[in-house]
């Protein structure tokens, strides 16, 4: 297996991306082995979770195996176990060829939103090139922010002594609109330019199964979690509270049982919150949340006192129309 690592020291999450392709008739094969080796991985140190993507509609059979761990020195514990080396051994003839990784430390725990799908692509740069390429690289961003559907970007230097590899770890709303990036004429004049820097290139992509209600900065970055918990209960308390008037009185009269009603209520405001309210919220205080427009006390002070008064005015709100229910 060929490893590539990069390595942030701001952060200490250390996260590997292996990507395989699987032969052919195999992919039961390959999904139940692949369960065994995410259960093998959570009785080690320091882990935090696993997450499986399978192959795109009409790409080929290239799964996508993401772990993350607490520190690099328990995700290499884990990479170099004699365990992992047994089920390396044991998948060999599900794979068309050698997997290959890349090794990430650092870089934003937030999640992505709906439908997002992330490229993962790793650059081998000239020697002496390093500062060209990063150049490039921040020229690049710039045209990446001007294409439909971008939401992030994050690069991730390399591991002295480890490997060489520069990783460059970016999201797109959809999988359409990553794919008009990747074969735009912008980027192929970005990547004719770029070939005096790099010798060669690969790239993956990734896409996300899970909906987060906070994207990340278009430089890398998620707010930070005090402002993510203001912000969530700024939504979530009005969306309760309208249920609750609501659903919760309709539940109520039709004698549905309390622990079904409460399902059912957990339902609609998880979903309200993540289709409506919090993509809402995320523009609005956008000034405030998202990590490279926030950075004078201006900003900060003004975007807590709009929330307290979001807090505030929904409390007298819905004090007005219990009493007047009650």
């Amino acid at each position: 297996m060929s490893a590539r690592a990069s390595r942030d020291s701001a952060a200490d999450i250390a996260t590997v991306v292996t990507s395989q392709k699987v032969r052919e008739g195999r992919t039961d094969e390959y999904r139940r082995w692949q369960d065994g080796a995410n259960q093998a991985a959570r009785e080690f140190e320091g882990f935090v979770d696993a997450e499986v993507y399978s192959p795109g509609v009409g790409e080929e059979n290239e799964w996508v195996a993401v772990f993350r761990f607490s520190g690099m020195d328990c995700l290499t514990a884990w990479l170099e176990s004699g365990r992992r080396r047994e089920l390396l051994d044991e998948a060999r003839g599900l794979f068309e060829g050698p997997p290959t990784q890349e090794v990430l430390q650092g870089g934003s725990p937030a999640r992505p939103a709906t439908d997002v799908v992330t490229a993962v692509i790793s650059h081998e740069v000239r020697p002496g090139q390093e500062q060209q390429f990063l150049r490039w690289q921040e020229k690049t961003l710039l045209a990446q922010e001007k294409a439909p559907g971008f939401m992030g970007s994050e690069l991730f230097k390399p591991v002295e002594g480890v490997q060489e590899h520069w990783v460059v770890v970016f999201r797109f709303d959809s999988r359409e609109h990553l794919d008009d990036w990747l074969h735009s004429e912008v980027r192929t004049k970005l990547l004719a330019e770029g070939s005096k820097y790099f010798t060669s290139y690969d790239v993956r992509k990734v896409g996300s199964a899970f909906s987060g209600w906070f994207q990340f900065d278009r430089r890398g970055g998620a707010p930070p979690n005090w402002k993510q918990a203001m912000s969530v209960v700024l939504a979530l308390y009005p969306t309760v509270m309208v249920l609750n008037l609501t659903v919760g009185v309709g539940l109520e009269k039709l004698t549905i049982r309390e622990y079904i009603g409460l399902f059912l209520s957990n339902v609609l405001s998880v979903s309200a919150l993540t289709w409506l309210l919090m993509p809402l919220v995320n523009k609005a205080l956008a000034f405030w949340l998202v990590p490279s427009r926030a950075t004078g006390r201006k900003e900060q002070v003004l975007g807590v006192g709009l929330v307290l008064l979001g807090y505030l005015v929904s409390i007298v709100v819905f004090g007005l129309i219990t009493h007047q229910i009650w």
